[in-house]
């Protein structure tokens, strides 16, 4: 029974912290722009044929402007239900917190220059080949682009919440575009066309459907929410890999 109760509060917590992000998205304009440019970057990383440290690199200075601009919010909560009136220090813990924010996005910019500039100026048709060698870049990039859109669209959708509810339906979205990755990456292999691949694909399928079942069974999401989640994942990856595998 405490397993279950602690499970129950870790479930709980998440979906308090997921719902801080939607409500984000949904109300800062800054959080939205800061959101529409990460993606921008990781779709374009595609083109660049980054390492495996040049993308951690990337997506910890995305993640990093993207927790400064949430911090900046709630900040700016805080200080708003203190006060109406001007105050000069909720002035400057406002300012703080901006600045915050204005050091990651710097952060940003300086490691996006660091990683991506050199390439920027070599990209050729040789280079665009070479990404169908990186099918773990091309995941990695889907599923991240899956997420926000499903934040955004929770977002402009507004009702239920991150994990209880709500269009689309995240847990679907994330399982189909897994399933979408995986056969994909089957089809390119040697095994691809063989039994063994297909196997693969399939059990990935049933792990998908057995995510949507579970999500629509325990009353979580409607079927409808459901569908659409794991279109949401299936379109997206199969786009991403179309246009670059």
């Amino acid at each position: 029974m405490a397993g279950n109760g602690r499970k129950t509060n870790l479930l709980r917590s998440l979906n308090h912290a997921f719902q801080g992000l939607v409500h984000t998205v949904r109300y800062e304009r800054n959080m939205r722009i800061h959101l529409f440019v990460g993606v921008c970057v990781l779709v374009g990383s595609i083109f660049l044929n980054l390492s495996r440290l040049e993308l951690v690199a990337v997506l910890v200075s995305i993640s990093f402007v993207l927790a400064m601009e949430l911090i900046n919010s709630a900040i700016e909560r805080v200080v708003d239900i203190m006060t109406d009136s001007f105050d000069p220090r909720a002035k400057a813990a406002k300012d703080v917190a901006a600045g915050a924010v204005l050091i990651a996005a710097i952060n940003a910019l300086a490691v996006g220059y660091l990683v991506l500039a050199d390439r920027l100026t070599g990209v050729s048709l040789d280079l665009v080949i070479a990404i169908r060698r990186s099918p773990i870049h091309l995941t990695v990039v889907a599923l991240a682009v899956v997420i926000a859109v499903v934040i955004a669209i929770k977002a402009i959708h507004k009702k239920g919440t991150p994990l209880s509810g709500g269009l689309p339906s995240g847990h679907a979205a994330l399982a189909f575009a897994g399933w979408t990755a995986v056969t994909f990456v089957m089809g390119s292999t040697a095994i691809g066309s063989t039994r063994e691949g297909l196997l693969v694909s399939v059990i990935a399928l049933i792990m998908a459907f057995l995510v949507a079942q579970s999500r629509v069974e325990t009353g979580v999401h409607t079927l409808f929410e459901v569908l659409v989640g794991a279109l949401v994942g299936v379109l997206i990856t199969t786009v991403i890999f179309q246009l670059w595998f």
